[in-house]
């Protein structure tokens, strides 16, 4: 019998080979004609003003950890809400429904954090 995750693996491969294959090969192939301009930094369509390590505004990170709330928010509730009527079926829909709660008050909970810290001022 053959494993079913042999097909997944094969891909995986070509996918690596052909990436690294295309990436050498520009690498080799491509253009190379650095010149001063090519060779600065960059960033925005300015050059840098400031250093490179500069510490940056606890707000950032904040942003930060409210995207990844309201992300996982998103990833969870799509699926959880897709079987949710066949876990119903099984006599589990209770204990499902318990569940999701808890995850969306813990998720809740980091919101809270985040409003008291003023992560949506933009002052």
């Amino acid at each position: 019998m053959v494993d079913p995750y042999v097909p997944v693996m094969v891909s995986l491969l070509i996918a690596i080979v052909f990436s690294l294959a295309f990436v050498a090969m520009s690498k080799f192939f491509g253009p190379q004609r650095p010149n001063a301009t090519k060779v600065s930094l960059y960033e925005c369509g300015m050059p840098s003003i400031a250093p490179a390590h500069q510490r940056f505004s606890v707000k950032f990170y904040l942003v930060a950890v409210l995207f990844i709330l309201f992300d996982l928010e998103a990833v969870f509730l799509f699926p959880w809400s897709v079987v949710f009527r066949d876990f119903v079926r099984q006599g589990q829909g209770m204990f499902m429904l318990v569940e999701m709660f808890t995850f969306l008050g813990v998720l809740f909970l980091g919101w809270v954090y985040c409003l008291k810290r003023g992560a949506l001022e933009w002052d």
